[in-house]
């Protein structure tokens, strides 16, 4: 069997070489970064966007190059740059970056 990081709902997360605490959301698709903590990170936009449906209903948004290390595992990808300022995690971990590292989530953790 292989051994795989276990994260719960909260992790811990290490993006462009800050630590922040982000929400581990199964069922959304694509991660999402506050646009103001992404300016302060210093992160660029692609120049590339991204339909997303929400509960806020269908939006586009920019997409932003990353690197992400949790669970021990380092990734890279692009994920959607968003007024998150709402929300109570600033940064919210997908399918997208989930399904290129390998995980197993506990909600219990």
């Amino acid at each position: 069997m292989v051994n795989r990081a276990q994260l719960g709902l909260i992790e811990p997360v290490i993006i462009m070489g800050r630590k922040v605490m982000a929400r581990i959301d199964t069922g959304a698709e694509r991660s999402s970064i506050h646009d103001e903590l992404a300016v302060e990170l210093g992160i660029k936009l692609s120049g590339e966007t991204q339909k997303i449906r929400s509960a806020n209903g269908l939006t586009k948004r920019p997409l932003a190059n990353v690197v992400i290390e949790m669970g021990n595992q380092v990734i890279k990808t692009q994920i959607t740059v968003y007024d998150r300022s709402k929300m109570k995690y600033l940064l919210l971990i997908g399918h997208d970056v989930l399904k290129q590292g390998n995980f197993l989530i506990d909600p219990l953790k």
